[in-house]
């Protein structure tokens, strides 16, 4: 079941990746082809000679953690989806090394682009007009067309940081002999689980922060 779940959920963000990429189309400010524009995504990979210092060290903070992600993805899903067993050898310990820098870079990065991710109300001025027209709350008339991209993108970030607390936690938990044989049970299926959700955030989250193009 959770072999079969899991590719699906794969295969259906990857496809919904792919529609949204071939329905809404990158437009960039003085763009006449698409080459400029693989070649500014293929940017986001290197640090540029201006950036200041703390924005480096957050640039290389997020490629360590998607290098991190891509490891640790490889390694705990490759054995379950398969060969359909439990990981062990040394994919755990490759998975094992590389999932506390993920965790601390990912921790980082948190607290450092939570501001940039706060809702507001400009966000989705969509939202507000079918608010306005549905309910009786007294609202005030939104300016300026909407961003759903952006808001879709804040919406992936809180996702990100919320689904890595159960994921880390479980995988903490377990380590202890504080539970039975039950309850860890339980606390690797949610591991397993919340992986698979926070794995499907992280891609989310990738694509969108590359079409807006606000990695620094």
């Amino acid at each position: 079941m959770f072999q079969t779940i899991s590719i699906l959920a794969f295969l259906a963000i990857l496809i919904g990746i792919v529609i949204h990429w071939i329905a809404f189309p990158v437009r960039a400010e003085g763009r006449g082809d698409v080459g400029r524009g693989a070649v500014h995504i293929l940017t986001l990979l290197l640090i540029e000679q201006r950036a200041s210092l703390l924005g480096a060290l957050k640039k290389l903070c997020y490629l360590v953690a998607l290098v991190c992600f891509l490891i640790l993805g490889f390694t705990g899903f490759y054995p379950l989806l398969v060969r359909g067993e439990h990981i062990s050898g040394y994919l755990m310990m490759i998975h094992a090394t590389f999932a506390p820098i993920f965790a601390l870079c990912l921790a980082i990065l948190a607290l450092t682009w939570a501001s940039r991710h706060r809702f507001e109300r400009t966000d989705c001025p969509c939202l507000q007009r079918l608010l306005r027209r549905v309910t009786r709350l007294r609202l005030p008339e939104p300016q300026g067309a909407c961003q759903c991209t952006l808001a879709a993108q804040k919406v992936a970030f809180w996702a990100v940081v919320t689904l890595s607390l159960p994921l880390i936690l479980s995988i903490l938990l377990s380590m202890f002999h504080l539970f039975g044989t039950d309850w860890q049970e339980l606390l690797l299926a949610t591991h397993r689980w919340t992986a698979v959700a926070f794995a499907v955030a992280v891609v989310l989250l990738t694509y969108l922060t590359v079409r807006l193009r606000i990695v620094e």
